[in-house]
């Protein structure tokens, strides 16, 4: 859980600033502000997320069971497991770069330029 104080704080140690605020409480007050706001967003997509496949399905005719099986929740799981897949890929990648980068492995582009060189 984010406490928009202890954010502010953690900015503040570490020399950060957030342009136009000045860093304390007011940098705690914006953060709350814009948590707020991401929070009622994010809850009003999960609304529609969980209502739409209900009224498709209304308006499509389709079977109650079918329904269940291919509504809201089923989706979100599907989605949220698909990014979390995504950002495991992207991580890996970059991790894979750096090696190369560093020359430790991996990378071929990296061992052809050893071997030219040396």
């Amino acid at each position: 859980q984010m406490s928009p104080d202890d954010m502010a704080k953690q900015l503040k140690d570490h020399g950060s600033f957030i342009p136009g605020l000045r860093p304390g409480p007011r940098t705690a007050e914006y953060l709350q502000t814009v948590l707020g706001r991401i929070t009622y967003v994010g809850a009003g997509f999960l609304a529609i997320i969980a209502v739409i496949p209900t009224l498709v399905t209304q308006a499509m005719g389709i079977p109650f069971q079918v329904s269940q099986f291919l509504g809201g929740t089923g989706l979100l799981i599907v989605v949220s497991v698909g990014l979390d897949l995504i950002q495991r890929l992207e991580a890996n990648l970059v991790m894979r770069n750096y090696e190369g980068f560093l020359g430790q492995g991996g990378d071929a582009r990296g061992s052809r330029m050893r071997s030219a060189r040396g």
